[in-house]
Parts: structure tokens; sequence; C-alpha cells
């Protein structure tokens, strides 16, 4: 009896990995993710099953559905951006697969300040949310209970104390670790809270390999924030591990503000189920200094590739420069395509990561893919002042881009993020500034994979196997 009980245990676990095994060569994103999960789900059923059903799923499902609460804004957002419309004929860039991508058109009438690591950061988010005058929408990937933490708390107890609603969001992966008194504390204030633990389901738990990676705070419709920090103090330098924490965020005024906020309605939907489009300003004022930009939201619930696909876009757009900065080189094969043959064309290609580690694979990985890049004549930067984490690029004079999205295929398919994309020159010389201060603190990476030390030559190409999850 009991060895009957394990052959049907043993026929029902390979019965499932062939299942699991032909529905990952139906549906895997790139030919190398089909391949690995056929051949683990098939070498190594025990392991390749349970693993299939937490990180093997190709498509975020459901999320669309949140969208069709926000179609009618989509077409307001567009009429509003009929009136502002940018002259594409002075422009040097073409914008329209930028556009195809938001399903969002470039509009002037907005305005960017660039905040330069943690202190300016929250400086200007706490100063804005003291300001606040009818509703505050903020959402981080990683909120830590420090003392960073805690005064954000204070700050938002204190505005939904004076009658400001507060919307608070975060994702269940990043802020694992965030007590939940920290947000009881928050809802006994008067904060609405979607906390991502409420949600139940198979269908939720079968879907933590997908992860909300925006950082998004709007203040009544009218000033938006974008960027890499998250709330914690190691975003303020004061990690004894990683020291000074080099990123960048945005502040923004404007159409694109409506813009992301349109996408934290989205989140919101999908995270608490709440229709918000009725209960937030949708006809903000327009910035004096008149860019022309556009917010770019790419994720898991797409029905294309738009992560890869907006930084395909910006590459193949380059005729001067693409400079690039990440904490994490981990690209597909149509984005690496792109930069060796933007460097094999004589654009100026510069990637810009940190020297420090973090996150080991990934860390690992980029080296299998340096050799290949620096000899189509693309150079790589290594940032040596503390950790560099900021998410930024800038193609030519003429487009700037701040936001959340990382240059690996995490990014590019399995966690939802924003980028902010300004099509002016002064947003282009603010970030040239920028950059070159960073290369500043930097070193430019001259040894071959087979001159590194045994550690990362062997570790490397192993680490690169793990490219479509990491």
């Amino acid at each position: 009896m009991w060895t009957l009980l394990v052959s049907a245990a043993v026929f029902f676990l390979y019965a499932t990995a062939l299942v699991f095994a032909i529905r990952a060569a139906q549906t895997a994103r790139t030919p190398q993710g089909a391949v690995g999960w056929v051949v683990f789900l098939i070498s190594v059923p025990m392991f390749g099953v349970p693993l299939y059903l937490f990180l093997g799923h190709h498509r975020f499902r459901g999320y669309r559905i949140a969208r069709k609460h926000s179609e009618r804004v989509v077409e307001g957002i567009k009429s509003f951006a009929d009136f502002s419309k940018p002259d594409l004929e002075k422009m040097s860039i073409n914008p329209r697969p930028f556009e195809a991508l938001a399903h969002l058109p470039v509009s002037r009438g907005n305005g960017a300040e660039l905040l330069i690591d943690g202190e300016a950061t929250f400086d200007s988010i706490f100063e804005a949310i003291d300001n606040a005058q009818s509703y505050i929408l903020i959402q981080f990937y990683i909120v830590r209970d420090d003392s960073l933490g805690k005064e954000l708390q204070s700050r938002l107890i204190e505005a939904a104390q004076r009658g400001v609603s507060v919307r608070f969001m975060t994702d269940a992966v990043g802020s694992y670790g965030l007590p939940t008194a920290y947000l009881e504390t928050l809802r006994g204030a008067g904060v609405v809270i979607a906390n991502p633990r409420d949600r139940r389901g198979p269908q939720h738990r079968f879907q933590l390999n997908y992860r909300n990676h925006r950082k998004t705070v709007i203040i009544d419709g009218e000033t938006g924030f974008i960027g890499g920090h998250n709330v914690g103090v190691e975003y303020l330098g004061q990690s004894s591990h990683f020291g000074h924490w080099r990123d960048t965020h945005l502040k923004m005024t404007g159409h694109i503000v409506r813009q992301l906020q349109l996408i934290f309605v989205e989140d919101w939907h999908w995270a608490h189920e709440e229709d918000l489009i009725d209960q937030l300003s949708w006809a903000g004022s327009e910035s004096e200094q008149d860019m022309n930009a556009l917010l770019v939201a790419t994720g898991p619930g797409d029905d294309t590739e738009t992560g890869a696909m907006m930084f395909f876009s910006a590459i193949t757009a380059a005729r001067k420069r693409i400079w690039i900065a990440s904490p994490y080189f981990v690209p597909d094969i149509d984005v690496m395509t792109a930069l060796q043959h933007a460097a094999l064309r004589g654009v100026d290609v510069r990637i810009l990561v940190p020297d420090v580690i973090d996150h080991r694979l990934p860390w690992l990985a980029a080296y299998a893919y340096f050799d290949e890049i620096r000899d189509c004549g693309a150079r790589i930067f290594r940032y040596t002042n503390g950790f560099m984490h900021q998410k930024a690029f800038v193609v030519d004079d003429t487009l700037a881009a701040v936001g959340t999205t990382n240059l690996d295929n995490r990014s590019f398919r399995l966690n939802f993020e924003a980028m902010a994309l300004f099509f002016d020159p002064r947003a282009t010389e603010a970030l040239d500034r920028m950059l070159n201060a960073d290369f500043d603190c930097s070193y430019e990476l001259t040894r071959n994979l087979s001159e590194q030390p045994p550690y990362i030559r062997f570790g490397s190409p192993l680490a690169r196997l793990f490219a479509p999850i990491l």
C-alpha cells in the first residue's frame, strides 16, 4: 500500500512537472527562460514544481482589470494634453514609441527639479506633505520602521489630523519587515491603508515574484515625486555597510503629475479595490518651465514588453550619446544588442554602475556582459563613493529620464515600474551635470573578465544563468 502511494505521488509530481514545462515553453517571455524552466522542471521536479508555482508566472493576472476603471481618465488626460501638444517637428527625438508604450501623449506645460540624494529628496517631500491642502497619495516599495519611517508616519498623521485625505501603499515583499503596528498607527489616525498582506487567495500567494517597485508621492494633483529612494535611513547615507547612498528623485509639476496620479489610481484599485477617480483633481495647473514630458509606466500586466522596449527606444534614438545609471546591469538580448549597435555606430555609450555590492547575484552577473559591450566601444564606469542606486538616463541633448526602472530583467518583466521622461535640453543639461559629477567619483573598467579575481571570473557566467529571474 505504501509503495503504491509513493508511486502515485511520484507519477503525479512528474505529470505536474510535464504540464508546467509545456506551459513554460508556451508562455515564457524569453527563449532562455523557457529552456531554463523546462530543464529545471523535468530534471528536478521536486524543487521545480513548487518554485514554478511562485516564480513561473509570465503575466500578472488580474491587474489589467483595474485599468478598465481608468479609461475615462485617460481620455480626459489626453483631452487636456490636446491643448498643450508640443511641436514634434522641433523635437530632435521622435516621442511616438514612448507615447505608444505609455498609452498617453507627450504634453507641454511641465516642470522638473532634480533632487540629488536622500536629504534633498525627503526635505522636499516632507515640505510638500506639510503644505498639502486636499489629499496625499503615497507609495514606496520599501518602508522601514526606523527614524525616517517614523518621521514620514508622523507627518502623514499630522496631515490627516488637519483634514487632508491620505492614502498609503507599500509592496508586500519590499516592506515585508514593516511591523503591522506601524500601519495600524497610521490607520488609527485616519490614513487609508492599502495593506498588501490583506489580500488573500492562491492567486496572490503565487504572484509574489511580481513587485510594485514604484516610489510615488502626489500632493493635491499638483506636485509629484518619483525616483529611486525608499523610506529607510540607509537612503540618507546612515548605513554602516553602504556609507554614502547615491540616489536621485525628481519633483514634478504640470500635466505629468496627472499621468503619475493615473498610475497610482490603477495600483490602488488593484491593491485596495477602491476607485479614486472621482475623488481626485484632474485639471491642475501648468508649469512655467513649459517642458515636454511623459510618464511611462511599465509592468508585467502589460500586453507588450514595455520595460525593455522603453530602453530599446531610447537607445536606438540616440545619435550622439546614451548615458545610463543603474545599480544593476543584467540586460536582455534585445537591449544588449541595441547598446552594442549604438556603440558601433559611434554613439557615446556609458553605463554607470556601483562598485559596492548590495545583491551579489546581479552584481556578479553584470561582469558576464561587460566584455561584450566594451568590445563594441561602450564604456563602463563603476561608482566608488558609497553605493549608487539611482535609475536615470540621458539621450543626446533632448531626452532626460529619472524613475524606478533598473537595467535588468526584473525591472523589464517582473516589476511594476515608472519613468518620467522630459524632452527638453534644460532637463538633459541638469542630468549631464549630475552624471558628470558621478563619473568623477567613479573609475572606468578596463580589465576583461579573464583578468578578474577567480570568484568573479568563474562566478559571473554562473550568475548570468539566473538572469531571467534576477
